[in-house]
């Protein structure tokens, strides 16, 4: 039986190894903890420093124009069920009334 350990998160090296309670990478011999590893997906913070999670629910803070259309999503518009994504646009959602669009997150509070 084979456990397969993370990538180094310093160097994406695949040689990494177990020593007491750290993990090692072999080439760049970065240390760090096994939780660290669990909690290593992007962290977004909204307008004023909260830190949001997929299935959070937002505020728009700032009326914003929907690209190729006269939409306009509304300051105070709740979003439901976030989902957190790479990218410069780094919340896709579903927006009532408009439909799938990506947020940027400094234009948003949490709920």
């Amino acid at each position: 039986m084979t456990d397969t350990l993370p990538p180094c998160p310093a160097c994406s090296s695949e040689l990494t190894y177990e020593m007491d309670a750290l993990l090692v990478c072999a080439e760049c011999a970065h240390e760090w903890s096994p939780e660290d590893a669990a909690d290593s997906g992007p962290e977004v913070r909204d307008s004023v420093g909260n830190v949001l999670a997929d299935g959070d629910t937002v505020t728009v803070i700032k009326d914003l124009k929907v690209k190729g259309t006269s939409s306009t999503v509304k300051v105070g518009t709740k979003v439901r069920g976030i989902r957190l994504v790479d990218g410069d646009h780094d919340i896709d959602c579903k927006i009532p009334g408009i439909g799938k669009m990506g947020l940027k997150s400094e234009f948003v509070k949490k709920a």
